[in-house]
């Protein structure tokens, strides 16, 4: 079953969960982050992080040592660490000169990447000796904005996506605090900043994904193409173009199984075989009276506050999300084995998808 939840009239630009799915925060396309606890169907904002000066653009929220990471258009990250109920903010030194676009925690939660504008990844790392984060850059060979990262399971490489139109993979390993890594099907060589692959593109690379054994990585670019690299069968490249407005994030949900969604409204599922990537479904089987998620009673109370005209109610979209969805996450499960999973998008909706239940269905 669907689960449809509200959180006002403003886009969400980007959320993140804990690791036991009773909170989330989520950033309603400004300075602020806001965290909400569940009581049942109802959420209660616990707390706002208003550290920031300008728009956030990405949220990452540690399972393990429960820290999150925040970072801005105003150029700066913050490590939110919680003490009595409160959120206490760690300014990290980034040392770029334009925003912050996107962060991600490393697997085991010692150090996280910052993409930024200025063509460079800042990987940062907390220094025990003077109490505070510092990042080492990755710049050669990004010639424009990083868009996106997502790390490897062996928790030193780092794949990124650029509107450079490019798709790198690099090593991000940080002799202070990394083991030496081992030989990966990606290589064996692993400086930091070197550079282990890269593809090109025919748009703005929006999202990359690493499968759960990091063998493979998936990405989505505004030329609204899915691309998959398989770096076990000598890196084979497979791209789909597809009939569909260009996708904005993506996600492994098994071993075969890729997740994407953007424009379009909607999630929709891709399945990988060696040399092959098939579109299998959209994941939405809405219908356009079911769409907003409310009774038509509830509907017409709401019109005031939705500005939505009487005239003009038939213009909802055959879709649960009524706006492009902007972030997906896992809810349940890995990215080797998804039960449900979590998009938000700028209609301001949060919704919860059982793929148990759709994958039965098939």
């Amino acid at each position: 079953m669907t689960e449809i939840h509200n959180f006002g009239v403003d886009p969400i630009t980007c959320h993140a969960w804990n690791s036991d799915r009773t909170h989330i925060a989520l950033s309603p396309n400004s300075n602020e982050v806001h965290i909400y606890k569940r009581d049942e169907d109802r959420w209660n904002c616990k707390n706002v992080l208003a550290q920031h000066d300008l728009r956030v653009t990405s949220i990452d929220w540690a399972p393990n040592t429960n820290r999150i990471v925040t970072c801005s258009a105003d150029r700066n990250a913050y490590v939110w660490t919680k003490v009595d109920d409160k959120w206490k903010p760690t300014l990290v030194l980034l040392r770029i000169n334009r925003a912050a676009t996107c962060v991600r925690w490393s697997p085991n939660e010692m150090k996280f990447a910052v993409g930024c504008g200025a063509r460079l990844i800042s990987v940062c790392f907390f220094e025990e000796e003077n109490d505070w984060w510092l990042s080492k850059h990755i710049k050669k060979p990004i010639r424009s904005t990083v868009t996106s990262l997502d790390w490897h399971p062996n928790n030193v490489l780092l794949a990124c996506g650029s509107t450079d139109f490019k798709t790198r993979v690099f090593s991000a390993y940080i002799k202070e605090i990394d083991p030496k890594p081992e030989a990966t099907v990606w290589g064996f060589k692993m400086p930091l900043g070197h550079l282990m692959a890269e593809f090109s593109n025919n748009g703005w690379v929006h999202c990359v994904s690493f499968s759960a054994d990091g063998s493979k990585l998936a990405w989505v670019s505004h030329d609204s193409t899915v691309s998959v690299c398989d770096a076990e069968q000598n890196m084979e490249l497979i791209t789909v173009k597809t009939q569909f407005l260009p996708f904005l994030t993506c996600a492994w949900i098994s071993s075969s199984s890729i997740i994407v969604a953007g424009h379009d409204c909607s999630p929709i599922l891709y399945q990988y075989e060696t040399s092959k990537l098939t579109f299998v479904t959209k994941v939405d089987k809405s219908q356009k009276k079911e769409a907003d998620g409310f009774s038509a009673m509830r509907k017409f109370r709401d019109m005031d506050k939705r500005a939505i005209v009487e005239n003009n109610v038939d213009t909802l979209l055959d879709t649960v999300h009524q706006n492009a969805i902007t972030t997906l996450t896992i809810y349940a499960g890995s990215k080797s084995s998804t039960t449900k999973l979590c998009t938000t998008g700028m209609d301001g909706k949060m919704v919860i998808w059982n793929l148990k239940a759709l994958m039965d269905e098939m």
